[in-house]
């Protein structure tokens, strides 16, 4: 039994937090759609991904998988001077595609 509580309250708290966190320089760049970026230059398109599931066939929040794509994404951006992203592709299985840009 107290392992069985143990594994929950490690469950919980794992899920309670987000794993990928956004940079100093991975702030400053912007998530937008593709209407606003018309008068910005395309830079590349960036492929990311993470974990979408705990042990087995346990999902993790899609929520936060979502976000932290958006995160890695940011993150990735900078490294391309881009400073604004827009989501080309829907979330699956762990991974997403998204255009930077720059606009400044």
């Amino acid at each position: 039994m107290k392992k069985i509580s143990f594994l929950l309250a490690a469950i919980s708290l794992t899920t309670a937090c987000s794993w990928v966190k956004v940079s100093e320089q991975g702030s400053s760049v912007a998530v937008a759609n593709a209407a606003n970026v018309r008068s910005c230059e395309k830079v590349r398109t960036v492929n990311v991904k993470v974990k979408d599931n705990f042990v087995g066939s346990m999902k993790r929040s899609p929520e936060k998988v979502a976000t932290e794509l958006t995160n890695l994404a940011r993150n990735e951006a900078t490294q391309f001077d881009g400073d604004t992203i827009v989501p080309v592709s829907l979330v699956q299985d762990g991974r997403q595609s998204f255009d930077v840009y720059k606009c400044n």
